[in-house]
């Protein structure tokens, strides 16, 4: 098992909850977002340094029947688990920690404190889930911490170290110093030579004896002594260079993680809600999206023409705005609930149509566990639908996992994210 925890952590902490915590803590997103990141790698340093601690070990095993990570903003910080969880693995270092990092990003020491909580339930929900659905025991998950204490010092961001974090003691000490052993500088001792008595020093100079010696052997030393400082020096600079290319390395890929302004919607199409007609109704929704699409399909006759649902199965309408909580199947993101509602119009403005709602995840986790999110999701849409007065018109709701998803599992968070997703298509 060779993997990065970071891998299964940073999806629960992307731009939504970045933007979530800055409006609910009264921070700067950028502030939110450079905290995040320094706080990750010492949640998981702490974690792998306890990889054999039975607290921890329960912890995670128990955090997937929690239901931590559907309500990480109002559940983490007030969970006594994860306050024992803190305790358990830094101990007294907790105040250090939540100092330096409020600092560093520019925060308060309450919200640096929240921040702390919210990771660590983060990390742990995450971990948890991972060992669920990969069936891994106490010793699997003790072996994949352990793994992480090779890469946490390069985790951290520029301007953090172990030792900033009060963690100096931690894997091998101080990460910002290439090389904090003294060298033991080689010693030059010049042992004078001794005459005998009645002998003339200056007869033995001129004869070239072992005179020469004197003057030669402290010279061979000194230009060894010089080789030898100046070789180390080579390879502490060589150290000190590599070891900075690969801080900066680990810091543009955990800000390209934790940047709300990285999401692919922000770098490729901007949309813009406009109004669109429904039959002198104006909805407010995306041109060329989800209600355009079917508002224009109705209207055309198309629906009404279809000799069966035969016909009608091949053509899937992605919702725009409906999204819900990490790993929830009953919370919706805010905003939600607008883009149902405008089903719920365009269903009631063309009575004869009927629909199907499915769910969709990507190729990440457990497949079992991917078709049973994606059901519940599906029906859930279908519920509130139903409750608006229209549940007449939704015949199915399918959950299909990642069967259709596109994107390798290995791929970024980002752009597995095309492949998760609720949708609805005509039926008969």
């Amino acid at each position: 098992m060779s993997l990065n925890v970071i891998d299964l952590i940073k999806g629960q902490l992307g731009p939504a909850l970045v933007s979530q915590a800055a409006s609910q803590f009264g921070e700067s997103e950028s502030g939110i977002s450079k905290a995040i990141g320094g706080l990750l790698p010492a949640v998981i340093g702490g974690l792998a340094n306890n990889s054999d601690n039975p607290g921890v070990l329960d912890a995670i095993t128990n955090a997937s029947s929690s239901g931590i990570l559907g309500n990480l903003m109002g559940g983490a910080s007030s969970n006594p688990v994860i306050s024992t969880l803190l305790t358990s693995i830094f101990g007294d270092k907790i105040s250090g920690i939540v100092n330096a990092i409020a600092t560093y990003a520019g925060i308060s020491n309450n919200s640096s404190s929240s921040l702390l909580n919210l990771v660590t339930g983060a990390t742990v929900g995450s971990i948890g889930k991972y060992a669920t659905d990969n069936n891994l025991g106490a010793s699997g998950i003790s072996s994949l911490l352990g793994e992480q204490k090779g890469i946490v010092s390069s985790l951290l961001p520029a301007g953090l170290s172990l030792a900033s974090l009060n963690l100096g003691s931690w894997f091998g000490g101080n990460s910002s110093t290439a090389d904090a052993t003294p060298k033991e500088e080689p010693k030059i001792e010049v042992t004078r030579s001794t005459t005998s008595a009645g002998t003339n020093p200056e007869r033995n100079n001129n004869e070239g004896g072992g005179s020469i010696w004197k003057w030669l052997l402290p010279l061979l030393l000194l230009i060894a002594a010089g080789y030898f400082l100046w070789k180390q020096c080579e390879k502490k600079q060589t150290t000190t260079t590599t070891t900075s290319t690969d801080s900066t390395a680990a810091k543009m890929d955990t800000a390209a993680t934790m940047t709300p302004a990285d999401t692919s919607a922000s770098t490729t199409t901007v949309k813009t809600d406009e109004n669109i007609d429904l039959n002198g109704v104006m909805l407010k929704g995306y041109k060329g999206g989800m209600e355009d699409q079917m508002i224009t399909f109705l209207k055309s006759g198309n629906y009404k023409n279809a000799a069966d649902d035969a016909a009608l199965k091949d053509k899937w309408y992605d919702f725009d705005h409906v999204n819900f909580k990490i790993g929830s199947s009953t919370e919706l993101e805010a905003g939600s609930q607008g883009q149902l509602d405008n089903l719920v119009a365009i269903l009631k403005a063309f009575p004869d149509a009927k629909i199907k709602i499915g769910g969709y995840t990507d190729k990440t986790g457990n497949e079992a566990s991917n078709v049973k999110l994606s059901k519940a999701r599906a029906e859930f849409i279908k519920a509130a639908v139903a409750k608006a007065g229209v549940g007449a018109q939704v015949l199915e709701a399918e959950g299909y996992g990642s069967k259709f998803a596109t994107v390798d599992a290995k791929a970024s968070d980002a752009e597995r994210a095309a492949d998760r997703k609720m949708a609805v298509r005509f039926a008969k």
